[in-house]
C-alpha cells in the first residue's frame, strides 16, 4: 500500500506556484541549456556558466520557498517537510534538485 505523503498537497501547490510565477526563468533555463548543447567548443564553457547561473537562481527561489514554510514548523516536522519537498523537486523539477539539499 502506498503511503500518502504528509505534505504532498501543500508541496504540489508550492511547486505549481513556482512554475507559474517563474515561467520566464524556466524558459530561460531551457533556452540556455539548448544554447550550451549547440555551442561550439570555444564557447561551451561560457554557455554552461549561463545555464548554471539560471539554475542556481531557481534553486535559491525554491529553497527560500521551502525554508519559509519550514520555519513555521517544529524542528522534527520541518525536517520531514524539507526532505519531502526536496524529493518533489527532484521528481518534478530535476534540474534544480542537485543543489537544493545544500541550501
Amino acid at each position: 500500500m502506498l503511503r500518502r505523503r504528509r505534505f504532498a498537497e501543500v508541496i504540489t501547490r508550492q511547486l505549481d506556484l513556482f512554475v507559474r510565477d517563474q515561467l520566464q526563468l524556466l524558459e530561460a533555463c531551457d533556452e540556455a541549456e539548448q544554447a550550451y548543447e549547440r555551442a561550439e567548443r570555444d564557447e561551451a564553457e561560457e554557455r554552461f556558466g549561463d545555464y548554471q547561473d539560471l539554475v542556481e537562481t531557481g534553486t535559491e527561489i525554491l529553497a527560500d520557498l521551502r525554508d519559509n514554510f519550514a520555519s513555521s514548523l517544529d524542528d522534527e516536522t520541518a525536517e520531514e517537510y524539507e526532505a519531502e519537498f526536496n524529493r518533489a523537486v527532484a521528481k518534478r523539477l530535476p534540474r534544480f534538485a542537485l543543489e537544493i539539499e545544500n541550501r
